[in-house]
């Protein structure tokens, strides 16, 4: 059985659900506790001494990190559709992964842990410009297709999803970028789409 840890705010968390319910893949969730600090007690510390989330256990494996899970779990449970392996496909996948971790997280991730998680230290007007430019990125690239690569869903998109669609959060709107907003609606749809706070699956999903 696998077991995920983490916590139901996290948008890193979140994608490693929605990839699982996307696969029909089962799995335990356990709780850590950011709030409270869990994550920095010595028994979480232990799975992951990085003292982030998420973290996935499976069997005898512990993988971390949210793109590296993704990665994972398409290779093991999914198919090519969700992770090519000839080197072109590949590249383009991991190129989307590590906008994720780069441009995705410097925007619209940082605004959202600004605005909701009170994180002041970071510079509100840096990360809102940065925030409108991987938008406006994004946006441009998806004027004439459906999704990021290959014309059908990959861990590409789930990888970048989550924080896109939670900009509200960040009191980024989205309301710009009518491309980003048609496929977040894709996402939704989905067969077994599952939401987490502020994204709400459609009724008919």
């Amino acid at each position: 059985m696998i077991t995920l840890y983490g916590h139901e705010l996290s948008g890193n968390v979140y994608k490693v659900r929605l990839l699982l319910e996307l696969l029909g893949t089962e799995y335990e969730f356990v709780k850590v506790d950011l709030m409270k600090g869990e994550h920095k007690k010595p028994p979480y510390l232990a799975i992951n001494p990085f003292g982030q989330v998420p973290a996935l256990v499976d069997g005898d494996e512990t993988v971390l990190d949210a793109q590296a899970i993704l990665v994972y779990l398409a290779k093991k449970y999914g198919s090519e559709d969700w992770l090519p392996t000839d080197a072109v496909s590949l590249s383009k996948v991991v190129r989307w992964l590590s906008t994720t971790a780069g441009e995705v997280r410097q925007g619209v991730e940082s605004a959202r842990l600004y605005h909701l998680f009170k994180m002041k230290t970071l510079n509100i007007e840096r990360t809102e410009e940065k925030a409108n430019l991987i938008l406006k990125q994004l946006d441009e690239h998806l004027a004439d297709q459906e999704w990021l690569e290959f014309g059908r869903p990959t861990i590409a998109d789930i990888a970048v999803f989550p924080y896109v669609a939670l900009a509200p959060d960040g009191n980024i709107s989205l309301d710009a970028y009518p491309n980003v907003l048609s496929w977040i609606d894709r996402i939704k749809h989905l067969p077994n789409f599952v939401g987490m706070r502020s994204i709400d699956a459609p009724v008919s999903a």
